[in-house]
């Protein structure tokens, strides 16, 4: 298993809708457990194809002891709740902001073989599941945001004080999990 390069705001490959996956066999799977090595190596909850520079509808999670993938996942919510709460992304480093998102959210698609699954929580799973199928249609949870909070985060991410953030990120990442961030092989031609 390889530690893959996690892309950060401002790389195209996160505003791209990813494609659905129509081929399954050793290298999608091979992918799923790439991005599980890469996710719990930087203590993210969940982390989709995008965010390492391959463009499925891929994403892989770990919330609350619920663990697993999602391919081309099709995402169900309840009502939005009221209470905002704290969410940032392994993408938008150093930043975090509160945001409203439905408290119960149900995907369903298919695992690495292609068989039928289907994932439903609340709380912490229900907001995961909501983030990352955001990631897949091209959409980071800034987008999401409004007011102050929408002008706090882009004017930080455009002043170029935030380049140094996201190099930061990058050589701590490259540290704490001693591997190739800045090269992983997805990332290079995907």
């Amino acid at each position: 298993m390889t530690i893959l390069e996690i892309r950060i705001v401002g790389d195209p490959v996160l505003r791209t809708p990813a494609s659905e996956v129509t081929t399954f066999g050793p290298e999608l799977a091979r992918l799923v457990e790439d991005m599980a090595e890469t996710m719990d190596a930087v203590d993210g909850a969940g982390l989709a194809a995008p965010q390492v520079g391959v463009g499925l509808r891929v994403f892989t999670y770990r919330v609350d002891g619920y663990e697993g993938h999602v391919v081309n996942p099709v995402l169900e919510v309840g009502s939005q709740d009221d209470a905002a709460a704290s969410e940032g992304c392994l993408s938008v480093p150093g930043l975090g902001y509160p945001l409203p998102r439905a408290n119960w959210a149900r995907v369903t698609g298919m695992d690495v073989t292609g068989e039928p699954l289907t994932v439903e929580g609340e709380g912490m799973l229900a907001r995961c599941l909501q983030h990352e199928t955001d990631h897949l249609d091209g959409r980071l949870y800034i987008d999401r945001l409004r007011g102050a909070d929408k002008k706090d985060a882009l004017g930080k991410i455009r002043a170029l004080g935030y380049n140094d953030v996201a190099h930061r990120t990058r050589s701590s990442r490259a540290i704490s999990v001693g591997s190739s961030f800045g090269g992983g092989i997805h990332g290079a031609g995907l």
